[in-house]
């Protein structure tokens, strides 16, 4: 992934209600960050206003935020204060998903990177731990799977196409042959469904048992 401009920003303002009064909190939210911005010399890319509790995650703004963050690597989002971003947990969870795409937030309150308090930051540290860790074990959990698979006398080179490809292997919507030749050889729903993600098919644990159970009734019918 290319590193995030630091150059330019985006602009997150929130309101809790669907009250008309708070037309004039997002106008001015955005006033004060526009000028924010300006004094430090960011670009504004975009600006991302809603009306919505900070308690819930499933809010268009902010998923729109994390999409465009994401996919124009901007380095830095400005917000009033902390709790523009969100409350309670959604809080912790959100500034815990802009810490993994490296963003500053920077908030008018502060007049600079948002100040992290004790609790705040050995929350993120663990977060960050737990999830490289279950990112070492799901690896764990593939190379596993594959080795079973070899063991029983799956061959994964025979199922690869286009080996000289630049942008990689091939990757299939779901392999239906390739799950039923791999559950017939003992191999889980787990594991088969991490060999074939060892093999470039973006596939889950419950679209392997789905299809293999749609599979049998099939044969049954």
């Amino acid at each position: 992934m290319a590193s995030p401009d630091n150059s330019s920003c985006v602009l997150y303002c929130r309101v809790s209600t669907e009250k008309d009064t708070q037309e004039a909190s997002l106008a001015r939210q955005e006033e004060e960050l526009t000028k924010l911005a300006g004094e430090l010399g960011l670009v504004i890319r975009q600006t991302f206003k809603e009306k919505h509790s900070g308690y819930d995650m499933e809010r268009d703004g902010l998923l729109d935020l994390l999409d465009y963050i994401r996919q124009e690597q901007v380095g830095t989002v400005l917000v009033q204060d902390e709790t523009r971003l969100g409350r309670g947990n959604a809080r912790v969870a959100i500034l815990h998903l802009l810490a993994k795409t490296d963003t500053t937030i920077i908030t008018n309150h502060d007049s600079g990177p948002m100040k992290l308090n004790e609790m705040d930051s050995m929350l993120l540290e663990i977060l960050a731990i737990v999830e490289e860790y279950q990112r070492k074990l799901h690896n764990a959990k593939i190379r596993r799977g594959m080795k079973r698979a070899v063991r029983e006398g799956y061959r994964p080179e025979h199922n690869l196409r286009n080996k000289g490809n630049i942008e990689g292997r091939e990757r299939i919507e779901v392999p239906l042959n390739e799950i039923i030749s791999l559950r017939q050889k003992g191999l889980t729903y787990e594991e088969i469904a991490g060999v074939l993600q060892g093999l470039g098919h973006s596939i889950s644990k419950a679209t392997v048992h789905r299809r293999f159970k749609e599979y049998e009734m099939e044969q049954e019918g």
